[in-house]
């Protein structure tokens, strides 16, 4: 089945197709991996870029039960095409929201006093019996509840608010670091004073860090899109995300000219550029620019590995297709950016970033095409 969004495609300046079958098979393999424990999945940021309502239809078609958002808004989102899973919005409950929970059934990630407060008034004063979960901070030191904090609530010993889950971040599990360590360490102590509810600790690299990482339920998000989960490996999962751009122009430079924005590129030789309709606008970063200094991001056209030629415009790249022979390659012709041989990690690494920003930067001017 295959669906698509978007201009049509011989208007297009871009082309970004996503497999939905990919993510479901990479959230099989993730849930196989950390069994017995239970596979959540996340899909915040417009499902990391690939479209939120079509990621989740798809995860809840193949079994998936609980997502994670990051706000109201997306939940409200994966709620209207998976109206039966338990949603956790991970920014937590902003004051006075807590109505908007109980009407969509979601479920807030309490992470400080104040929202602890909140939701028990709301909860008293309405009668409503929907559930949250507990953010505890083992040393990412960004959202939860301290550690003293959580041995307090735990001393109240009920369960009045209907917490579903205890959860924590760890802040460095796509890398050998001893923070890892202590974070389980921590975790396991968190859960010792809420034996009686689930825990969840792994994310996407957390899945590969073994049992001790998986407490109940597993959390990944970014290696559903295919971004490897074990920098320094090979990848274990399947590719999603292929952009293709299409030649507006192809044009020849004399050498000692100069491509693109500041001048900051100079052909060396007689140089022939495919002018490509997709730049920063698109979320093809800018910082993949090409320079007489550094090489940038590449292309593959008619088969050929091509390296960009100077600056990513808001509209525009200029890609060196020299080598590439004159009869294969024509005005209107697609060229790939992004798909089975480059990856969204090696496009970010020319770009000097991560492969979670170049998935939550692809633009909505491609005509985009759903494989399910």
């Amino acid at each position: 089945m295959t669906d698509a969004i978007g201009p049509p495609e011989s208007e297009a300046g871009g082309i970004l197709t996503i497999d939905l079958a990919a993510i479901a098979a990479n959230w099989r393999a993730l849930g196989h991996r950390a069994a017995p424990a239970k596979c959540a999945a996340v899909v915040k940021a417009d499902g990391y870029g690939c479209g939120i309502e079509q990621v989740a239809s798809a995860l809840a078609r193949a079994g998936c039960e609980t997502f994670f958002v990051a706000n109201l808004t997306e939940a409200r989102r994966v709620r209207a095409v998976a109206p039966n899973a338990a949603i956790y919005v991970l920014n937590g409950l902003l004051p006075g929201t807590a109505a908007a929970y109980a009407e969509a059934n979601l479920r807030p990630v309490l992470g400080s006093t104040a929202e602890f407060d909140e939701w028990r008034a709301f909860r008293a004063a309405s009668g409503w019996n929907g559930a949250a979960a507990l953010h505890i901070d083992t040393g990412m030191n960004r959202l939860g509840f301290a550690q003293d904090e959580a041995a307090t609530l735990a001393e109240r010993g009920d369960n009045d608010l209907g917490i579903a889950l205890v959860m924590s971040h760890f802040a460095c599990s796509e890398e050998d670091h001893p923070l890892n360590a202590l974070q389980m360490t921590c975790f396991r102590a968190v859960r010792a004073l809420f034996p009686d509810v689930p825990g969840s600790l792994a994310n996407s690299s957390g899945i590969f860090l073994g049992p001790d990482a998986h407490h109940e339920l597993v959390r990944p998000g970014v290696a559903l899109y295919g971004a490897n989960p074990t920098p320094g490996q090979p990848n274990p999962m399947q590719p999603v995300v292929a952009l293709e751009g299409r030649i507006v122009q192809l044009r020849a430079v004399a050498p000692g000219a100069t491509v693109g924005y500041s001048a900051t590129w100079t052909a060396r030789r007689p140089t022939r550029l495919a002018i490509v309709s997709v730049g920063y606008a698109d979320g093809f970063l800018r910082a993949a620019s090409a320079s007489d200094a550094r090489p940038g991001a590449e292309a593959i056209v008619a088969g050929q590995r091509c390296p960009l030629a100077g600056r990513v415009s808001m509209d525009l790249i200029a890609i060196d297709v020299t080598d590439v022979p004159d009869r294969q390659i024509s005005r209107g012709d697609l060229v790939s950016l992004l798909g089975a041989e480059i990856g969204v990690d090696e496009l970010a690494a020319r770009a000097g970033t991560i492969g979670y920003e170049v998935l939550t930067s692809l633009g909505r001017r491609y005509r985009r095409i759903y494989r399910a």
